[in-house]
């Protein structure tokens, strides 16, 4: 994953009012160091584009990077 992926959560972090399902944005990648793990800062908004959140993952299976395709016959 790189910065400004967008992820869903795969697990819920009630201790931040995340849920599963919640997709936020990759503004972080770090590497392992010997403090901390590597890992992402990972930011959540609300519809009006306020933060809600941003937290810090270094389990990578707690989110999926989100894929999608537009249809532009449709649209």
């Amino acid at each position: 994953m790189r910065e400004n992926d967008l992820v869903v959560l795969l697990v819920d972090q009630p201790e931040a009012d995340l849920h599963r399902g919640d997709v936020g944005t990759v503004i972080q990648v770090f590497e392992s160091t010997t403090d901390h793990p590597a890992g992402f800062i990972i930011e959540f908004v609300d519809e009006t584009g306020k933060v809600r959140a941003e937290t810090d993952i270094t389990d990578r299976t707690q989110i999926v990077k989100l894929r999608f395709k537009l249809d532009l016959e449709a649209a």
